[in-house]
């Protein structure tokens, strides 16, 4: 079921007039299992960001975090490893990525975004100050996952939009760069979108892509997700959403080709965690990729709890 409200200029939590026909639900969860070094595995898990060579193979990246009962050394470090299957995964032996030398990642990497090139690498993660409290979108480049080289900071923050980070890329035909963000503003995470003509910008800031809506599930935060683009006339993103008490799931929204106007949005979430018995135990499924593979079957990839990895079969309709 879609919202098809017609939209009111002066609100930006409703969907344009449009005759798109358009549902996803899932077929099947798996569990995304890894294997790798103690120091990895001694560590809780989120934000799988995978997809597929040209050989065949999955790759992922992943943030490996402190448990909570351990001390609080980072806030992420960032992992990779190969797949044949894309449920079972052999992690690298060190993380690619790991915080500092430099001020602006010196608490942690996080929430990483990969772009494959003829040459290699993009990688696009968060990179988390020293208090641990503020980051910026970052990136770094490099032929093999194994030898990337920082590169700086990919979108700063601003006085009116804090935190960047949570990046979602698509290429425009003409081969700018197209950059989804979460930023923080009003108490609250919010998602930004910008065009730019190079991995670090600059960057041209565009209209807000679409906003919470009233009495919803996702009528208080709202986080970048994968996008969904084997259908380039209708781009989909599989976003993440949460209430004022951040108990997040995963919705998804359809955007016209240029990314000017949403066409469809689903009311009822896709993706929502298993039930808990405690009330104050953590409430989140947080999505970080989506994969057609070859036989055109949709994966999405996602977090639960903010320390395991799990993959759903969706199916369009």
């Amino acid at each position: 079921m879609t919202d098809d409200t017609i939209a009111d200029p002066h609100r930006k939590d409703v969907v344009a007039g449009s005759d798109v026909a358009l549902d996803f639900n899932v077929k099947r969860i798996e569990t995304v299992a890894l294997q790798g070094p103690p120091a990895l595995m001694e560590r809780d898990l989120m934000s799988p960001y995978v997809w597929r060579e040209p050989d065949g193979r999955w790759g992922l990246m992943v943030r490996a975090v402190v448990r909570p009962d351990a001390p609080l050394t980072d806030t992420g470090l960032i992992w990779s490893g190969w797949s044949d299957d894309g449920v079972h995964f052999t992690m690298l032996d060190a993380p690619s990525l790991a915080p500092g030398p430099g001020d602006h990642d010196a608490g942690g990497v996080e929430d990483p975004t990969v772009i494959r090139g003829d040459d290699g690498y993009i990688v696009y993660y968060s990179g988390v100050r020293a208090d641990q409290a503020h980051s910026e979108l970052s990136y770094a480049t490099g032929p093999t996952l194994d030898r990337l080289i920082k590169s700086g900071v990919a979108l700063a923050s601003t006085k009116s939009e804090g935190n960047t980070k949570e990046a979602t890329i698509d290429r425009t035909p003409d081969g700018r760069w197209r950059l989804f963000y979460e930023y923080a503003a009003d108490e609250a995470s919010r998602v930004g979108l910008a065009i730019g003509t190079a991995p670090g910008g600059p960057w041209n800031e565009q209209p807000t892509p679409f906003m919470p809506r009233t009495d919803s599930w996702d009528d208080w935060h709202l986080s970048t997700g994968p996008l969904l683009t084997d259908d380039p006339t209708t781009p989909v993103m599989f976003y993440n959403g949460a209430t004022r008490d951040a108990r997040w799931r995963i919705g998804w929204v359809a955007f016209d080709a240029d990314y000017t106007h949403v066409v469809a949005r689903g009311i009822q979430p896709l993706v929502t965690p298993p039930p808990v018995d405690d009330r104050a135990a953590t409430d989140i499924a947080f999505a970080a990729a989506v994969v057609v593979d070859a036989a055109g079957a949709i994966w999405l990839y996602y977090s639960l709890e903010d320390r395991r990895l799990a993959r759903a079969l969706i199916r369009r309709s």
